[in-house]
């Protein structure tokens, strides 16, 4: 039997599996029903892996053994297949998030705190650095930053980049806001995102860059933890963006100056109307 590696390739990806549980569950969905050897025959599976694979398949739910002798093993529909597959990641899911709940408080969680807390004694504030690969991690960070933020938020960002905050952020946001901490967000504001940042606007002065030609993405907490992207989102795959995290005053108080320098020439948020044309908006 021949599958194109890019089929497989999506099914691993798709269903979370290896290789060879990829290539002898579609064996066994080409046969319906069939016993291990013929199934490490059809897809090319080493016959000593393929007792363990499809035990494999069977506990994630893709397939069904048949009693009797020779043991044989049952194909489900694909549709069924899926249902499933989206039942115990949900089920899943849920478990590691209730443990991780749970772990708050536990004393576990206190021996990490402390095991941190001291070693972060010995630490320079500027070796509080690093690179953050993939936008999911990028935003992760962005959220800590927030959550930790006492006084000040500072966040420069794209068209696109204002929807995807509204989206990740916004509930740290409104924590924030009600902690007293100051949040400016500014983004060029078109048709696209004009709702978003109206809704932003409720926890965040938003201004539109439009008119400014400003093109940068970064973020600024407490003047000290600053965060930049390096690539154009326009240009990146998600999985491929990457940012730099910095924890340092003086270059995080630059940027900030510069940034509230050029604060009252950004535009207001105004409404955009189909046509193109804007409409004032009063606040």
């Amino acid at each position: 039997m021949i599958i194109k590696d890019e089929f497989l390739s999506q099914l691993r990806k798709i269903f979370d599996l290896n290789l060879y549980e990829a290539k002898v569950w579609t064996a066994l969905l080409s046969r319906g029903v069939s016993t291990a050897g013929e199934l490490s025959n059809i897809s090319d599976v080493p016959r000593s892996r393929t007792y363990d694979i499809l035990e494999s398949l069977e506990k994630k739910g893709f397939i069904v053994m048949k009693i009797g002798k020779p043991i044989k093993f049952v194909a489900l529909k694909p549709e069924e297949v899926v249902e499933r597959v989206k039942r115990n990641l949900i089920s899943n899911a849920s478990e590691r998030s209730k443990r991780l709940e749970e772990l708050k408080k536990d004393s576990v969680l206190g021996e990490l705190t402390s095991l941190f807390d001291n070693g972060i004694k010995f630490v320079e504030p500027s070796d509080m650095s690093g690179s953050l690969r993939g936008r999911q991690n990028m935003y992760n960070h962005l959220d800590m930053m927030v959550r930790a933020a006492e006084k000040n938020i500072t966040i420069a960002t794209t068209e696109d980049g204002l929807n995807r905050k509204m989206e990740t952020l916004l509930p740290a946001f409104e924590k924030a806001k009600k902690r007293g901490v100051s949040i400016k967000i500014a983004a060029p504001i078109t048709e696209k995102n004009i709702k978003i940042a109206k809704d932003l606007m409720k926890v965040a002065e938003v201004r539109d860059t439009k008119g400014v030609n400003l093109n940068g993405r970064f973020a600024i907490v407490d003047s000290n933890q600053l965060m930049f992207m390096l690539i154009d989102d326009k240009h990146v795959h998600p999985n491929y963006d990457v940012a730099v995290w910095l924890t340092t005053d003086y270059f995080a108080k630059s940027m900030e100056q510069m940034f509230n320098l050029a604060w009252d020439g950004f535009g207001e948020v105004e409404d955009v109307k189909s046509a193109g044309k804007v409409k004032g908006l009063k606040k």
